[in-house]
């Protein structure tokens, strides 16, 4: 889906990492949230107290899940699930376009 309906946008960025990544907040009727960002190249790690799903948009990454010591590749189309009150890595290798679902 690449365009969402019905939605509140919340008009102050998420910014992290001293800019390198930064997301819009977008509510929906029903209460359910996403973020959109942008992330520029680095290494990132990220705490999460819900569960959530990252999709790709575009660009790169490597993800490593709490507890894993695998590192996983995901390119634009792809995604990738985090389990609630973990944390995971992030090295992205060029800029990456994301939409996050937080998952009830």
């Amino acid at each position: 889906m690449s365009q969402f309906e019905n939605i509140t946008l919340t008009r102050e960025a998420n910014i992290y990492f001293d800019g390198k990544v930064t997301s819009r907040t977008i509510t929906f009727a029903d209460g359910a949230k996403k973020t959109l960002g942008i992330m520029q190249p680095g290494d990132y790690t990220f705490n999460t107290d819900d569960r959530e799903l990252m999709e790709i948009l575009s660009g790169t990454l490597q993800v490593q899940l709490q507890g894993e010591s695998e590192w996983r590749t995901y390119r634009a189309g792809s995604s990738f699930e985090v389990p609630a009150k973990s944390s995971f890595s992030l090295k992205v290798s060029g800029l990456t376009d994301y939409c996050c679902s937080f998952l009830r």
